[in-house]
């Protein structure tokens, strides 16, 4: 069997949601799978280390698809020229978008339709284009996957798709993410907070991270607990920073927040290890795997009720209302005033962590590849 994977979020300079799925899912299925042919679509030049295996062949057809316009082209025009050229028998697309015209069974993997429930948090050509095309997509899919029931349940209330076609295949967390010792987090500490413990969040600086509420519910910490605990927020700039950026100048505690900026993997799972706990407030996930490596770390979690986090973490995490900060704020007390609530929090979350690896996601997203081509 030739198996067409579009694999444009495979970038040598980062690698950040669309990539590591598709990253640690694909790698897996190919090793498992040595009888089988790989096409490997890149809409630009490639790394040599993407290319996992014998059996994995790669194409580049460009140009680089990276708006509206382009992502016509690029899936509408160019794949399908590519799938039939190399005869391809199914086409996995990871990033929620496929091919229209093609008559290749494609699989669609669709992580959650955050666009809808926030539009203002991406560009309106985006928007647009998200809004007139993801039914259709879902329409035109032979299987698709999404990585919770909660993004489930939501894509089968937003729109009219058979139940059956639509396969749960949780994300998961890389292995390398474990705790450290105790010279590490002193050491980390005193990098990045002076020797002080800190809350951390990890991800994109981005509206929809809800990082505005996060700042406000730290104020009141900081008013009721008079504690020297600082704020680390490790991640790139996205869209729509500006904003965020110029609050915190005025930022009564300016002083005790960090921004480290995009970190490389080695660097950022030290910081997470040597945190106080993970505050992953977001306003909408499909998934969230910064709350599972924080687990893994054996550092307790803050994350969103009424959100898959809740499906994920279970009972191994304290939950906030994301939109309300003195609720994030009364979670951030209670775990820095009873050790004991901590303490609990970081044994169920060893347990809960184990239940998500990427050799079950592997295999979940397989099953629905041979689905669609069936």
């Amino acid at each position: 069997m030739r198996i067409a994977v579009n694999t444009r979020f495979l970038l040598d300079d980062y690698l950040e949601g669309f990539g590591y799925f598709l990253y640690e899912t694909i790698r897996r299925i190919v090793a498992d799978n040595p009888q089988h042919e790989f096409i490997f679509i890149f809409d630009r030049p490639y790394n040599r280390r993407f290319i996992f295996a014998d059996n994995v062949k790669a194409v580049v057809t460009g140009p680089p698809a990276r708006h509206p316009l382009l992502w016509k082209l690029w899936y509408d025009i160019k794949v399908p020229a590519l799938l039939r050229r190399h005869k391809a028998d199914v086409f996995v697309s990871c990033d929620g978008f496929c091919s229209m015209s093609t008559k290749v069974p494609q699989c669609l993997v669709l992580h959650d339709l955050s666009f809808l429930h926030y539009p203002a948090f991406i560009k309106k050509s985006h928007l647009l284009f998200c809004k007139r095309y993801t039914p259709k997509f879902l329409e035109k899919a032979k299987s698709v996957a999404t990585v919770s029931f909660f993004s489930r349940n939501d894509i089968l209330t937003q729109y009219p798709v058979n139940k059956d076609k639509i396969d749960i295949v949780y994300s998961a967390v890389k292995e390398i993410f474990q705790p450290v010792n105790r010279e590490v987090k002193e050491k980390v500490k005193e990098k990045y907070t002076d020797g002080k413990e800190y809350f951390l969040y990890t991800g994109a600086i981005h509206p929809r991270k809800n990082l505005m509420n996060l700042l406000k519910a730290f104020s009141v910490f900081k008013k009721k607990q008079k504690s020297n605990l600082k704020l680390v927020l490790a991640g790139r700039l996205a869209w729509k920073f500006d904003s965020f950026i110029e609050a915190l100048k005025t930022y009564k505690y300016r002083d005790d927040v960090l921004l480290t900026g995009y970190l490389p993997e080695e660097e950022l799972i030290k910081l997470t290890a040597s945190a106080y706990a993970m505050v992953y407030t977001s306003l909408w996930e499909g998934f969230g795997v910064p709350v599972l490596e924080a687990m893994r770390c054996e550092v307790p979690v803050i994350t969103s009720s009424n959100s898959s986090m809740q499906e994920i973490a279970k009972d191994a995490a304290l939950y906030a209302d994301p939109v309300n900060y003195n609720s994030i704020a009364d979670q951030m007390l209670l775990l820095y005033k009873d050790e004991s609530v901590r303490a609990e929090l970081i044994k169920k979350g060893k347990i809960i962590e184990q239940e998500y690896t990427w050799a079950r996601t592997a295999d979940l997203l397989w099953q629905s590849i041979l689905k669609a081509v069936r």
